[in-house]
């Protein structure tokens, strides 16, 4: 498996600013999101964990949808970008 490949800081800037887009149209879903939020940071799992003071497993755990994180935990994630915790509507499937 490739090795994960930091991004430049206009790579960085494109991630948020689509990633900030998708949040507006409500296509942003766990525990997708907070993957996509880590990497428009351009940080590593471990790198994550310790902005948020969690472990590497906890953020690997959320990403990939097995564990269930507290409120609290979610909020924070969300604040690093600017977003709140909040309810949206379901669109049709």
């Amino acid at each position: 498996m490739a090795r994960w490949k930091k991004p430049t800081n206009e790579e960085v800037l494109e991630n948020r600013r689509a990633l900030a887009e998708r949040a507006r149209k409500g296509d942003l879903r766990l525990p997708g999101a907070v993957a996509e939020i880590r990497k428009g940071f351009g940080m590593t799992q471990e790198e994550f964990a310790k902005t948020l003071a969690l472990t590497r497993r906890q953020v690997a755990e959320i990403e990939a949808g097995t564990a269930n994180p507290t409120l609290e935990t979610l909020d924070r994630i969300g604040r690093l970008f600017g977003f709140g915790i909040g309810f949206i509507p379901r669109t049709s499937q």
